[in-house]
């Protein structure tokens, strides 16, 4: 099974333990991309359950979402039934036959882009497009400002005993981070240099909530048993014999805009 696979198998919990997008992502995006009327058309690469969905169709805009997992596909459909104009497609983004759609006005991808080729996505973007269309990507890190918290650099240790550390120290501070798809979007020479807006904000978890997101990510639902049970026990422990008994989670968005080009 490959990572970009596993989701499909954990579709329910996806979709009550991970996090969504802030609102004024969207707002940036209608502002950026001039899309502030209804009956936008909008192609979603990668949905998910429709957690980013759901602030697309706030905006009024007409959505054709592709989801190549099955399950993940069937909660999208799910919780976003009668919340707008939505068509759910089960469809790799580089494979879908878009048959007599017309031209979209942009094409969005929340925390998914990185699973494409780049050989192909960027191309693929900018033949769905209409002229003057936009190609919209969201990156998310896991990130520690100043005073965030230290569980996440004292659980390394755990991570390093069984097998999964990535040797990093635990979470960078946001402003170490550079937008992932600046440089590539601008070499593609399908679309004009991309802007960027950038969001920092967090969560606060309990440590089941906290386990039960940890299980919709994907090294962590490829993980071998032996690697889980000790993980989940050690972050279990550590979590509940904290004074309040959760950990809070800081995530950096990224919202990265660019113009297709004739």
């Amino acid at each position: 099974m490959g990572l970009a696979t596993t989701f499909d198998t954990a579709a329910e919990l996806y979709e009550r333990a991970r996090p969504g997008y802030p609102e004024r992502l969207f707002a940036d995006l209608a502002d950026s991309t001039g899309l502030r009327t209804a009956q936008a058309r909008v192609l979603e690469v990668g949905t998910g359950t429709g957690q980013a969905t759901r602030g697309l169709l706030a905006r009024g805009w007409c959505v054709v979402s592709l989801e190549p997992g099955r399950e993940l596909a069937a909660v999208a459909r799910r919780m976003l039934a009668g919340r707008g104009d939505v068509h759910v497609v089960v469809s790799p983004f580089e494979r879908w036959a878009a048959g007599d759609q017309e031209p979209f006005d942009l094409v969005f991808a929340a925390t998914s882009w990185h699973w494409l080729d780049p050989q192909v996505s960027y191309g693929r973007a900018a033949e769905l497009l209409r002229p003057g269309g936009h190609l919209a990507i969201v990156a998310t890190e896991h990130v520690s400002p100043p005073g965030g918290d230290e569980f996440f650099r004292q659980v390394e240790r755990i991570y390093d005993e069984v097998g999964m550390g990535d040797g990093q120290g635990g979470p960078k501070p946001p402003e170490a981070i550079a937008a992932p798809d600046v440089a590539a979007i601008d070499e593609s020479g399908f679309f004009a240099p991309p802007t960027v807006h950038r969001y920092v904000w967090s969560r606060e978890y309990t440590a089941e909530e906290y386990l039960a997101l940890l299980s919709t990510y994907s090294g962590h639902i490829a993980a071998t048993p032996w690697q889980r049970r000790t993980l989940f026990t050690g972050i279990r422990d550590m979590i509940d014999s904290r004074p309040s008994a959760t950990v809070r989670k800081h995530y950096l968005n990224m919202l990265q805009i660019a113009r297709r080009i004739s």
